[in-house]
């Protein structure tokens, strides 16, 4: 049994805020503190001695950059570099169909702009899909939680709520069939867990950790320049 990474990496990530030259850079590639992003989130991936090969679904205009990145960083495992789709949905297919995988190895999908998740997460995630059949990364809701719109509804019990992270990881098989049977019936999922739970499939919680949080916001941008400071 292999276990493949999949980072798509395809979004614009407008709300980081960054311009080049009026052309927004999408936050995978923001350069923070003399790295860019998605380097961080790949060296993570390289380091893991469970990990066996990384793909990564990218725009076309950053191919090149990319596979400088790889070699510059010299990230072995980053075997394949694919084009990615309208949708992350599509990303992730678009890899995992060039993945060689075969039926009952590990796909590891794993958002490019959460650099900063601990390798004892990863490697937690990873042995309990091992055990499992998958695993999805997640943490406890410790906050009050409320339902509403301007005014409160209800209040929501947080002891069964939880913020769904990644990586999140499944069997080849269980997750191209997933995949295949939201194109068939025309489903675009937020992730790959909610496909895969469509299939009838259990999918099974393991802890993550707030360090693990997505670069979306300026405000993200600057914790995380001060985290890798």
């Amino acid at each position: 049994m292999k276990t493949v990474a999949i980072i798509p990496a395809g979004g614009k990530g407008l709300r980081a805020g960054n311009t080049i030259k009026g052309t927004a850079t999408p936050k995978q590639y923001l350069k923070i503190n003399g790295k860019e992003l998605i380097v961080y989130t790949l060296q993570t991936f390289q380091k893991n001695k469970l990990i066996d090969k990384i793909i990564v679904a990218a725009e076309p205009e950053y191919l090149d950059m990319l596979l400088k990145l790889g070699k510059k960083y010299r990230l072995s495992k980053l075997k394949l570099i694919v084009e990615g789709g309208a949708t992350r949905q599509d990303s992730v297919y678009n890899a995992l169909l060039s993945s060689e995988a075969e039926l009952n190895d590990l796909i590891v999908v794993h958002d490019a702009a959460r650099a900063l998740l601990p390798n004892e997460i990863l490697t937690n995630a990873i042995n309990t899909a091992k055990k499992k059949g998958n695993a999805l990364v997640c943490i406890k809701a410790k906050d009050t939680l409320i339902k509403g719109n301007e005014i409160v509804k209800e209040y929501l019990n947080r002891d069964e709520v939880y913020y769904v992270q990644t990586p999140q990881i499944f069997k080849y098989k269980d997750l191209l069939k997933a995949m295949n049977k939201a194109y068939k019936e025309n489903f675009i999922g937020t992730d790959e867990s909610v496909l895969v739970k469509r299939t009838g499939k259990r999918v099974h919680i393991v802890e993550g950790s707030v360090f693990n949080f997505k670069v979306t916001t300026r405000t993200d941008v600057e914790l995380f320049r001060k985290l890798t400071k």
